[in-house]
């Protein structure tokens, strides 16, 4: 059949066959319905769960970085700041009575303790006894003296008379300190020398860290110069070369009050610190 053979109603059944024809007269092809089939359904099921795995995985990924890398960050500042600002709490210093030997007191004569301190000195190194005889100190403290009107603190011998010596002490050490110049005898019953027990060498020698040079023991705390019942004498005044006791120390004023006998009559005279003197 030839082009020029074909009619209007072979259009219209060729149409009706493919698809439609609208009132203008065109053509309408019709999209074939999706397949609907179950092998479909559960293929784009499957492909669903897929995706959201994927995302899923994604989100996980995205936010745990940064919450580990933070995480790491600040376990580590925190750790380095411990380490850099933790103070190891300091040595309590060793107590004189732990070091090697024992305590022992000695009567020197009177005025003549540091002297008699350098002569055992050198009297134990010049007899190598240096590993029986450590040292020897002069206890020392803190005392308030007032001196024009004004308070001052002086380092006077807590002992005067009297010399600590630190040694491990048998017949030869002994003999040592006993006859080193200026040294009466040890102080102890019977002849016999009496080790000083640890309250009171702690108590007459201040601590000091180990290995320091042995110096003068020193109290923390000064006392008065004057005490509480002390018999003193006037120096000056209107009761100058009179004797009293004292029964009031006012510290704050520099004052204290002396019992005075007057014509038989023990009579309190507030005095100042200038005024008086030690018998």
């Amino acid at each position: 059949m030839s082009n020029t053979d074909i009619t209007p109603d072979d259009l219209t059944e060729a149409a009706s066959a493919s698809g439609s024809i609208d009132d203008a007269g065109e053509s309408t092809v019709e999209t074939p319905a999706p397949d609907e089939s179950p092998v479909a359904e559960e293929l784009a099921a499957a492909e669903e769960v897929v995706i959201d795995e994927v995302s899923v995985a994604e989100e996980n990924t995205v936010e745990a970085d940064p919450v580990g890398e933070a995480e790491v960050e600040v376990e580590a500042d925190v750790v380095g700041e411990d380490e850099l600002f933790v103070e190891e709490p300091a040595p309590r210093p060793r107590s004189p009575f732990d070091r090697p030997g024992r305590w022992y007191v000695v009567h020197t004569q009177s005025g003549h303790e540091k002297k008699a301190q350098q002569n055992l000195a050198a009297r134990t190194a010049s007899m190598n006894m240096e590993e029986r005889i450590y040292e020897s100190v002069i206890p020392m403290e803190d005392v308030v003296e007032f001196k024009n009107g004004k308070k001052v603190v002086v380092q006077k011998k807590m002992f005067p008379g009297y010399l600590l010596v630190r040694a491990e002490l048998d017949d030869d050490a002994w003999y040592v300190v006993r006859n080193t110049p200026s040294v009466v005898n040890f102080v102890g019953s019977g002849g016999k020398p009496a080790p000083l027990p640890r309250r009171e060498v702690e108590n007459f020698l201040a601590e000091k860290e180990e290995g320091s040079e042995a110096t003068p023991a020193k109290r923390t705390k000064a006392r008065l110069e004057y005490e509480m019942g002390e018999t003193v004498r006037v120096k000056e005044g209107p009761f100058a070369d009179f004797s009293g006791e004292i029964v009031e120390i006012n510290e704050d004023q520099l004052k204290v009050k002396v019992l005075v006998n007057i014509f038989g009559r023990e009579t309190p005279v507030e005095l100042e610190f200038s005024q008086i003197a030690r018998l």
